[in-house]
């Protein structure tokens, strides 16, 4: 299997690297800029500057000196950016007629970012990173564990010794000059890489990027961090308290840099301790022994150096001890014996497939392109990435396993708290870094600025887009087995792979309520044994193809899909048509997922963002509607579910006649369907029985529920009602009303909560779509502080939208084009195609929805979406769901004027207050 990409390739006079690479399967472009500068370009007392740009880069620059995804989101845009230790990158990915105002932005910020940098937009965007630290970090289980491994793993002066968010200590006393000159250093052409990737023409594109960017002024040779590799004298052994349910123990040990020789190995001997139900360690801790809920083995390098680690979170009652010496003795095993051939095949060919996965997008294309080219200089290292992996032997497994995995590593565990313990571990501040700013502050004289010249034409000016781009759909062809099963094909044959997508037209909400999660284990269960396989056989036959096997249920739908590439598709489909119509529902596979379920259910309540998504299903509908229990069912009624059961849901519900498979890739139709004919003989159709939801019960008023996480560092709210069902013929003006309101980042919600008073990371509203009446919500998490101020703003902008500030016939129009504009991208892989289709299968919408998606999103009218925002989001009733720190927030929360405060447990039940 040879992998490569056609791409130009070439630098601009100040040292900027441009890569083009044409594909024109979807009229949409990627704009993908590397910087070379991640967190270990800081330095002590100076960390977190590189994850800051990532949020000030979308702050404005000269030209453009308002809101950056406005013009964006506008066009349909995808647009984030992202930071690690070593790079930083920005991307949008855009309708292919959007290229050019894509380019104008990017050379906008690298050329004239500080002339529009203030200190409130500093202030502001240095609220909105300690957010998101609260979010990602403080808030989450084990949030805190990666600041301790840095610590501990690291010399205080090393760059990976803090993480790259930073330390919140050392942004609070950042300067406005501290940060400019990090910029100046850091953010020029000749420490960035631009691959433009997607529909577009490889000269015209040339000719814009040489506009926008060839007049920008080199920077100074950049020095980077070049510290000795690091190592342990010793082994290192610490514990860290945390509000969590069950232990976890994490061993870490030093390995190599990036594309260092060894890296493969140490790749492969992380896939055969960990990957795969057939691994070493997962067969031992999970499914033998059962003392583990979860075992990971990873090997992940950085630019200067890597590190190789196992985690695992123990069973209740099970010492994290008695985990570490299982995982020893594996470690000890593949020391003393070679992996097996068949161990290495499926390493190889997991990897070698899932490769051929990430280029599926334009954006997957141009960041594998953009990583080549930034950590190896060298844009085409497809070939020789690979066969670097095609190399190794069991014998260079067992060899680095024998040289990296020593006694010298860091083993850490994370013991459970009592909640209101005032402990709290070391929040991992580091001193004495390298490659300081300090270092590069005599090379950051360059001002990034440029003299205004009237020859340069339009070069300040946003420039406007061409014509829309048409959108070609793929044809649907629609076929049916002798079994009566419909078949929908599309030849999509960009790459070599296919995908297959059953869609059942069942799902929990044919649940009887004393055995919620019926559906769910029963699809569950599907990959777990069949008539002539058992699961492990299952597992490893898939991996040994490098295929991908999914299957799970929803609220109407259940599903078993498989990605493969098109070389085993038939040791595939095989596979696949097994575990649809052959299962068993072994005894032991149901007791053991019985028991994995009931611990994931403890484990749930320590997340505050799974409390009160269970907690409000509960408040809308209460217990005895499907929709307001767990898709999984609860302790009881998972204990109440026997084999008898699955085996009787199964022959109920899955029957060719309840189903469609949609069949998506590089395939000839003909060929296929004499194949699925073969592959699904003797599965039948049989009576179907229908599934008639209850009607939800009313709501009378407005209240708060609050559940009392102690210690939170962020209160997690929810604030809404029940909504509509998928087939509402207000759906598209529901679309069009609630990304204005909160869909979007440029939505009235989170441009008040995060942008103007940033309180939040993030916030949005959204209505879920079912074949019954679904949620809506408009959810947040805030600073505890701030926990009643961010509920008044919400429910003011819930109020205003249809009051005092109804939508305007601009908000209308953006919102219009931006949906309109961004809906190509729905079609660029297989398995987003394939997800498209499953909405027409599950809810029974025309082959013309696609082709009428544009008009219907264009015929909506101001008036529609006023009079949807009047009639759906009755604030007088709705739900406000609180999961915080109840010792501070309640206080605040009883001045909120003529709504009464409620408690409520973990399930969302009401408690005494």
């Amino acid at each position: 299997m040879q992998v490569s990409l056609k791409f130009d390739d070439f630098y601009l006079p100040n040292g900027l690297r441009v890569i083009l690479h044409e594909d024109h399967s979807t009229p949409i472009v990627a704009v993908n800029l590397w910087y070379h500068v991640g967190s270990k370009n800081e330095s002590s007392g100076r960390t977190g500057f590189a994850h800051l740009f990532e949020h000030l880069m979308f702050e404005g620059s000269l030209h453009h000196d308002r809101e950056y995804f406005a013009p964006l989101q506008e066009a349909g845009a995808n647009v984030n950016g992202s930071t690690n230790t070593d790079r930083t990158n920005y991307y949008e990915v855009v309708p292919s007629n959007f290229l050019e105002l894509a380019l104008w932005l990017e050379s906008d910020r690298m050329g004239y970012l500080l002339d529009a940098m203030t200190p409130e937009k500093l202030d502001n965007q240095r609220e909105v990173v300690k957010n998101e630290k609260r979010q990602r970090y403080d808030n989450v289980p084990y949030g805190l564990v990666g600041e301790q491994i840095a610590e501990q793993m690291y010399p205080p002066a090393h760059p990976y010794s803090w993480l790259t968010i930073g330390s919140m200590a050392d942004l609070t006393a950042a300067s406005l000059d501290d940060v400019k000159n990090f910029f100046r250093v850091f953010y020029v052409p000749n420490n960035a890489s631009l691959v433009v990737a997607g529909d577009f023409d490889s000269a015209e594109a040339r000719q814009l990027i040489e506009k926008y960017f060839a007049t920008l002024p080199a920077g100074a040779e950049i020095v980077r961090p070049n510290p000795p590799a690091p190592h342990l004298e010793k082994a290192i052994r610490s514990e860290m308290p945390d509000v969590v349910a069950l232990p976890r123990v994490y061993l870490s040990w030093h390995t190599v840099p990036e594309y260092h020789e060894d890296e493969a190995a140490l790749d492969f001997l992380a896939s055969i301790l960990s990957s795969g139900r057939g691994s070493r360690l997962q067969q031992k801790l999970i499914f033998n022994q059962q003392i583990a809920q979860d075992v990971y083995a990873s090997h992940f390098c950085r630019e200067i150096a890597g590190q190789f680690q196992i985690v695992s979170t123990s069973k209740p009652n099970t010492a994290p001890a008695e985990i570490e010496k299982v995982i020893q003795a594996e470690i000890e095993q593949i020391k003393l014996e070679l992996p097996s051939p068949e161990e290495m095949e499926r390493a190889l060919n997991t990897r070698e497939a899932a490769y051929i996965y990430s280029l599926q997008t334009v954006l997957g294309k141009a960041d594998q392109l953009n990583n080549y080219a930034t950590m190896r200089g060298n844009p085409n290292f497809f070939e020789q990435d690979l066969e670097r992996f095609r190399q190794v032997t069991p014998a260079d497994v067992q060899r680095v396993a024998n040289e990296y995995l020593t006694d010298n590593k860091l083993a850490l565990t994370v013991l459970p708290k009592d909640i209101r313990d005032a402990t709290a571990p070391t929040t991992g501040l580091i001193s004495n870094g390298t490659g300081s700013i300090a270092e590069t502050k005599q090379v950051g004289n360059n001002k990034h600025q440029l003299v205004h010249n009237e020859n340069l034409g339009g070069l300040f000016v946003p420039p406007p887009p061409k014509p829309d781009p048409k959108l070609v759909l793929p044809e649907i062809n629609r076929r049916f087995l002798s079994n009566g099963l419909e078949v929908l094909l599309v030849r999509r044959g960009q790459l070599p792979l296919v995908s297959l997508n059953l869609i059942f037209k069942t799902g929990a909400a044919a649940n009887p309520l004393e055995k919620f999660g019926l559906s769910s284990m029963t699809a569950g269960l599907l990959n777990q044994g069949t008539k002539t396989r058992s699961a492990i056989e299952i597992s490893n036959e898939l991996q040994k193809i490098g295929a991908q096997l999914g299957t799970g249920a929803g609220w109407d739908s259940a599903s078993v899909s498989l990605l493969t590439l098109t070389k085993n598709l038939e040791r595939g489909l095989d596979i696949f048509a097994d575990v649809a119509i052959n299962p068993v529902f072994p005894e032991p596979e149901l007791e053991t997922q019985r028991r994995r379920l009931l611990v994931a259910l403890l484990q749930q309540k320590d997340n505050p963002n799974a409390v009160a998504a269970n907690a409000y299903n509960r408040l809308l509908y209460g217990k005895n509607h499907p929709y307001g229990n767990s898709l999984v069912g609860d302790e009881e009624t998972l204990g109440e579910l026997s084999r008898e059961d699955l085996q009787n849901f199964y022959q109920t519900f899955y029957r060719p006649n309840n189903a469609a498979l949609i069949v998506v890739g590089d395939v000839e139709p003909e060929a296929i369907l004499a194949r699925l004919e073969n592959a699904l003989a003797g599965w039948q159709p049989a009576e179907i029985l229908q599934v008639v939801l209850p009607d939800a019960p009313p709501r009378e008023k407005s209240a708060i529920y609050l559940i009392d996480k102690p210690g939170s560092a962020q209160s997690v709210i929810t604030i809404g009602q029940i909504g509509v069902e998928r087939r509402t013929p207000d759906y598209f003006a529901l679309q069009v009303m609630n990304s204005l309101l909160g869909g979007q980042f440029t939505s009235r919600i989170n441009m008040n909560l995060r942008e103007d008073k940033g309180y939040t990371y993030g916030a949005r509203t959204g209505f879920e779509y079912r074949q019954g009446a679904a949620p809506f919500a408009a959810a947040t998490s805030v600073n505890s502080s701030v926990t009643r101020e961010a509920i008044s703003e919400i429910l003011k902008e819930l109020n205003e939208i249809r009051s005092s500030r109804p939508i305007t016939e601009t908000e209308l129009e953006y919102n219009k084009q931006s949906l309109v504009r961004r809906y190509p991208a729905n079609f660029e892989t297989a398995g987003q195609i394939s997800g498209q289709l499953a909405g027409v299968v599950i809810y029974d919408l025309p082959d013309s929805y696609f082709n009428d998606y544009a008009a219907n999103i264009a015929g909506v009218t101001v008036a529609d979406a006023n009079r949807v925002a009047q009639k759906y989001l009755e604030t007088e009733k709705m739900a406000i769901l609180v999961v915080g720190d109840r010792q501070t927030i309640e206080p605040k929360l009883r001045e909120i004027r003529n709504i009464e405060l409620n408690f409520l447990n973990t399930e969302g039940e009401l408690v005494n207050s």
